[in-house]
């Protein structure tokens, strides 16, 4: 059975975070674009478990990793942010790796 990304250590989960970006690599050149956004989602969780929620501030907006929509915190939920994007009047969640300080 597989270990959860909040039982590893920091030394696993980058070793998980390379293995992932390793299989994208490959799922991308294959041409296997749905095998490739799992694996991508994936990285991105396990780079939640690097971060400490605790330096995310609710009521703070923040860039997010695309560089073209920000993100403002409403609460914290472990390794999740949830609040707006861009403005919009639907909550959502989004796991803090998305999130630039």
């Amino acid at each position: 059975m597989e270990k959860r990304y909040s039982d590893m250590t920091e030394f696993e989960l980058q070793n998980e975070i390379a293995q992932l970006n390793e299989k994208a690599k490959k799922a991308e050149q294959m041409g296997m674009a749905s095998e490739f956004a799992v694996y991508e989602r994936k990285m991105i969780m396990a780079k939640a478990y690097l971060l400490n929620p605790e330096e995310f501030y609710p009521g703070e907006t923040y860039e997010m990793i695309d560089n073209q929509s920000s993100f403002l915190i409403s609460y914290m939920n472990g390794r999740f942010a949830w609040g707006y994007r861009n403005g919009s009047s639907e909550l959502e969640g989004v796991p803090i790796s998305v999130l630039k300080k």
